[in-house]
C-alpha cells in the first residue's frame, strides 16, 4: 500500500496543491484583473472515494479495476498550520511556531517547482478546463489567458 502526502497551501496570493511536496496545480490570485479569488471564507477539506469511470478517467477510457475492491483510504499525521481570518485584523495564527506560521503565508513555487508543475501536467494531466473550447464556446475564462506559473 502506498502512502502519499497531500498538501494545500492557501494564502492571499495563491492556492497551491501538492502531492508528496510536488506542486501539481497553482491558482493565482488575479483579482487585480477581475478574477474572483476565495479569500473571505473559511477553508474546508473534504475527502472521498468515488467511482471515477468518466471524467477522471479520460472520458471512461481507463476503467476502474473492481477486482481491487474494497477501496479504502486512511489518514495519518494530519497537520493543519492555519490562522483565523478576520475582516478587522490580519491572520491570527493558531500555531505556536511563528517561523513556521509565516512561511506558508508567502509561499510561492520557485523556478524548480514551476518546472516540476509543467512536467507533472504534461505527463499526468488528463483534463485542463483552459483547453476545453466545447465547455466555453464564448471564450475561455480570463485566468486561462494568463501564465499559470506567475
Amino acid at each position: 500500500m502506498a502512502f502519499h502526502t497531500y498538501s494545500i497551501v492557501w494564502n492571499t496570493q495563491r492556492i497551491m496543491f501538492l502531492v508528496d511536496n510536488i506542486p501539481i496545480r497553482v491558482f493565482n490570485n488575479l483579482e487585480s484583473i477581475g478574477i474572483p479569488f476565495p479569500k473571505s471564507q473559511p477553508m474546508r477539506i473534504y475527502s472521498s472515494l468515488w467511482n471515477a469511470d468518466d471524467w477522471a478517467t479520460r472520458g471512461g477510457l481507463v476503467k476502474t479495476d473492481w477486482t481491487k475492491a474494497p477501496f479504502t483510504a486512511s489518514y495519518r499525521n494530519f497537520k493543519a498550520n492555519a490562522c483565523v481570518w478576520s475582516s478587522e485584523s490580519a491572520c491570527v495564527s493558531l500555531s505556536t511556531n511563528s517561523l513556521q506560521t509565516s512561511a506558508w503565508q508567502n509561499q510561492a513555487p520557485n523556478a524548480a517547482e514551476r518546472n516540476r508543475i509543467r512536467w507533472v501536467q504534461q505527463k499526468y494531466m488528463v483534463y485542463n478546463y483552459c483547453n476545453d473550447f466545447k465547455r466555453f464556446p464564448q471564450g475561455l475564462p480570463a485566468e486561462c489567458k494568463r501564465s499559470r506559473f506567475l
